[in-house]
């Protein structure tokens, strides 16, 4: 089976654990109250990945210690694995050796209901929110892209159906390297990116704002527009347009944790705008963030 390579990285395994810790809520609080209780991975991966430990020399204390590598569940494997057990699955993969382990992991468990689905994450999404009536069906999203591929009008979607809690690890990095410092470096193909990411090309005016010289000599004329946000402004700003479409979004756990620079903001947003609903996953939530920050 082909597997996901990681060599090492702390963030993956807090995000995996913050997010395996809400499924487990989740189900818990929600069985009974609703007919289906679904899980959707939209950048699956395989279910599982390794983690390598480089050789370590002898030193004067100890022995050193050999190469080694772990294999560890991935959210995949991780959603299968919750119980109370969700009632159905969603793996959506587009590449076709992952594609490949996700239906020899479905395979395993021939007594549940686990669709692996090879497609497009965004068109995928946008299908299995239209193809479904959200009124008795209650679902988390978790929404991990390899780079910058979500659409904003995927979110839009996903916001719309009141019924899927997205646990969302956005790529700060992504960002930062598509809205460079000065705005005539960004090139047609980044100012695409940007546009297809936030939903609309406001982002110029919001990141980019217009501002004048007076000049003794030539007069008033326009300065150069150029980016003052760093990464904590730019984190601010996605922040606030997944405000713009979700009920509630709570403060994003930054990460690296404890490591800059900070690549991935993991946000948590909620859909249904129920006051009573949106309290308790505010106070869930913010509670595993909390802990998270902290470990």
């Amino acid at each position: 089976m082909p597997i996901d390579h990681e060599f090492g990285d702390q963030h993956t395994e807090l995000k995996l654990s913050i997010v395996e810790k809400y499924l487990k809520f989740f189900t818990t609080a929600l069985r009974g109250k609703f007919e289906e209780l679904w899980y959707i991975d939209a950048f699956a991966g395989t279910g599982s990945r390794t983690v390598r430990y480089e050789e370590r020399a002898a030193g004067l204390l100890d022995a050193g210690e050999p190469e080694r590598v772990e294999r560890r569940r991935g959210s995949a494997r991780i959603a299968i694995d919750v119980r109370p057990p969700f009632d159905f699955i969603v793996f959506i993969e587009s590449k076709p050796s992952y594609v490949a382990a996700l239906q020899e992991l479905a395979a395993n468990y021939p007594n549940r209901r686990i669709a692996v689905v090879k497609n497009d994450a965004n068109d995928a999404l946008k299908s299995l929110v239209a193809a479904n009536n959200w009124r008795s069906t209650r679902a988390v999203l978790f929404l991990d892209p390899y780079g910058m591929q979500l659409e904003w009008s995927t979110l839009e979607k996903v916001a719309a159906t009141k019924a899927i809690d997205v646990w969302f690890l956005f790529s700060l990095a992504g960002l930062y390297r598509q809205a460079t410092r000065d705005l005539a470096d960004i090139d047609q193909h980044k100012r695409a990116a940007l546009t297809r990411m936030f939903g609309s090309d406001a982002w110029e005016q919001e990141l980019y704002p217009k501002t004048m010289r007076d000049d003794l000599f030539e007069g008033i004329s326009e300065e150069p527009r150029r980016r003052s946000a760093d990464v904590t402004g730019l984190e601010a700003y996605a922040k606030s347009r997944l405000e713009a479409i979700f009920a509630a979004v709570l403060k994003p756990l930054p990460l690296p944790l404890h490591k800059r620079p900070q690549r991935f903001s993991l946000f948590f947003c909620i859909s249904n705008d129920d006051p009573k609903a949106i309290g308790l996953a505010t106070k869930i939530g913010n509670h595993i963030l909390k802990a998270g920050s902290s470990s």
